[in-house]
């Protein structure tokens, strides 16, 4: 009896672990298995190969990133401007004229008239400050008073569509309002007065 062989059991064959439901159709690998594939030369042999290529993905990831912002891919976007939401932000700023788009123009115009003036008309220096900094210090109350209109239009439509707003949402919309709209990345992809998609 001792040294009998055994015999194999009699009864249902158990089923392979690929067809249980939930089942990843392998089994576990054990910790020393998982080490020695992580596992890898600390040097590499040849330094300058391995950084070239290092950079020439990284700049085929950059070229790729920013064509995407040009041609409006989402998939290919930075992270930070994937998303459904953010699309429709960028859809409902890029439908209305923004006064800071505007405004940002006139200003660098401004400044740049209020350096070479004196030197044609010194007499008109202290006058030309005093308005300088009365078109300067209006234009930016006036964009504050945008953004703050363009804040709650933006959060009652995301509340319409997407329920609950998502924290910084609002903040992307009116830092690209802000933007010259020749400017903006991604590509604005709708035309003032259009309808966001």
């Amino acid at each position: 009896m001792i040294f009998r062989k055994s015999e194999p059991p009699q009864g249902p064959v158990p089923e392979p672990l690929s067809s249980r439901p939930g089942s990843k159709g392998r089994p576990t690998r054990s910790r020393k298995e998982a080490e020695a594939a992580r596992r890898r030369p600390l040097v590499v042999d040849d330094r300058k190969e391995a950084r070239r290529r290092d950079r020439e993905t990284a700049n085929r990831a950059r070229a790729e990133a920013q064509q995407a912002l040009m041609t409006g891919d989402e998939k290919r976007m930075p992270l930070q401007h994937r998303g459904a939401e953010r699309s429709y932000v960028r859809d409902v700023v890029d439908s209305r004229w923004n006064i800071a788009e505007l405004f940002f123009p006139i200003a660098l115009v401004f400044m740049i008239i209020s350096l070479f003036l004196p030197l044609v008309r010194p007499d008109l220096t202290t006058t030309l400050s005093t308005g300088m900094i009365l078109v300067l210090w209006g234009g930016i109350a006036v964009c504050v008073v945008d953004s703050l209109f363009l804040r709650r239009r933006l959060r009652r439509l995301l509340t319409e569509r997407f329920g609950e707003v998502q924290r910084g949402l609002v903040g992307y919309g009116i830092m690209r309002a802000i933007q010259i709209r020749r400017f903006r990345l991604p590509r604005a992809q709708i035309k003032h007065g259009e309808e966001p998609r």
